[in-house]
């Protein structure tokens, strides 16, 4: 009795505060050896970056299990804080090790060396998603160093293949290991805080409630092969690139309830730009073609065949299978095929109703009073989308204030966030896991 009394006034109690002159620091060394760590996907070989986050934990406390999913070094990692009612489900603070390929010859400077230039650490993963890895870490190092229990256990999962759909990542452990990260709030990349993006000068935190379905689809066309010196009308190339007009040629979308909300929290309509765009509409990107005969191919033969493939993200909630439909009746030409390539999925939208939602919107305007925190969707994909098929409530969070050329900077030659930016997400992830949700 005399335990869990003080464990309830501990619930009473304001959240002590963390030594951000020695924390800070901390966090900015871990994150930049966290960068050096060049875990690219594939293979996804996370052994190293796995031996740093669990040093980190370990030496302060917090227990830490490790997965080995796949045979080239593929590797999960679970750590958990115990929390004040043990009985609740827990919080899912969810992040990935591996990081996209990267073009050296691209970059003005090495992208593993987590420089520091101009107010900005630059470097592969800095965006996606280490930076908010390291937030949600130290937030955890944060809890244990000033002894302050959460309302509930936390959990965080790192996975190990987010870039390629998880599947020896947050797939793997939904199936062999689900137990271990059940909960019932998960916190993962997504959102993020603009005074440009989503309205002109205003200050707006976008939570993501949920994402659009990537539907990767193939075209290709038919046509008969022949010498280039005798143009013909049955060319594959030229069909299929009449084929991609029309394909490109959709009609507009309806608009999401999520996007609704978001225009009556800002008080007008969303500012226009790429991402504002695409958050309104089923966007279809062409992404390769291909075509020609031999290695390099030879400029005086017409192929037979001629592909293409197309980059869609649909709004959550629409049919894919007739949007294909669509598509096909718009080409309407028995010379092209159009196949999908990759299964969408569609687990809808995360209430924003929630007791937590209502902790991250304080945990903000406590760093950024004047804020407008709303739901919002994000045009990409996350690991999110698995868990929200498993009934999990998840949200994108990235505490970071952003211009859209560095939340555009992910899988970029260009990759940085902001140093004051990436410290101020800090004492929000802090302030956010010591308050009830």
């Amino acid at each position: 009795m005399k335990l869990l009394s003080v464990f309830f006034l501990a619930g009473l109690l304001p959240a002590a505060e963390p030594v951000w002159s020695r924390m800070e620091p901390m966090a900015l060394d871990f994150f930049q050896r966290y960068v050096r760590i060049q875990s690219i996907n594939p293979p996804a070989n996370d052994v190293e970056a796995a031996a740093l986050v669990t040093g980190l934990l370990e030496s302060h406390g917090i227990p830490v299990k490790l997965y080995t999913s796949g045979p080239n070094g593929q590797t999960n990692l679970v750590a958990r804080v115990a929390g004040r009612d043990r009985s609740r489900k827990p919080l899912l603070l969810l992040n990935h090790f591996d990081v996209v390929p990267v073009d050296r010859s691209a970059w003005k400077m090495d992208p593993f060396a987590a420089v520091i230039q101009n107010g900005f650490i630059w470097g592969r993963g800095t965006m996606d998603m280490k930076g908010i890895a390291t937030q949600q870490m130290m937030a955890l190092v944060a809890l244990k160093d000033t002894g302050t229990l959460p309302p509930r256990d936390i959990v965080m999962l790192t996975t190990a293949d987010e870039e390629t759909n998880g599947t020896r990542g947050i797939r793997w452990m939904i199936e062999h290991h689900f137990d271990d990260i059940n909960a019932e709030f998960v916190l993962d990349e997504g959102g993020f805080g603009t005074r440009s993006i989503l309205a002109p000068d205003k200050l707006v935190f976008g939570v993501a409630v949920g994402e659009k379905q990537s539907t990767w689809l193939r075209v290709r066309a038919r046509g008969t092969a022949a010498h280039g010196s005798q143009p013909i009308a049955d060319n594959a190339n030229v069909t299929l690139l009449h084929a991609l007009e029309k394909a490109l040629a959709q009609p507009p979308a309806k608009p999401h309830p999520i996007v609704a909300e978001m225009v009556r929290n800002l008080g007008e309509p969303l500012a226009r730009n790429k991402y504002t765009d695409a958050l309104q509409a089923n966007t279809i990107s062409l992404t390769t073609l291909t075509a020609g005969v031999g290695s390099p191919p030879k400029v005086n033969v017409i192929p037979s065949t001629s592909e293409a493939t197309l980059d869609c993200r649909l709004l959550p909630g629409v049919n894919a299978a007739e949007f294909i439909s669509e598509m096909k009746a718009r080409i309407n030409d028995p010379r092209v095929s159009v196949e999908l390539i990759s299964q969408p999925e569609d687990p809808g939208v995360s209430s924003s109703r929630t007791t937590l939602f209502e902790a991250i919107r304080k945990a903000i305007r406590k760093t950024h009073p004047d804020a407008i925190v709303t739901p919002m969707l994000v045009p990409h994909g996350t690991d999110s989308v698995k868990l929200r098929s498993k009934g999990l409530v998840a949200y994108g969070l990235t505490p970071m204030v952003l211009d859209l050329s560095t939340a555009g900077s992910m899988h970029s030659d260009v990759e940085h966030i902001p140093v004051d930016e990436f410290l101020k997400g800090l004492h929000i992830y802090y302030d956010l896991l010591s308050s009830e949700f």
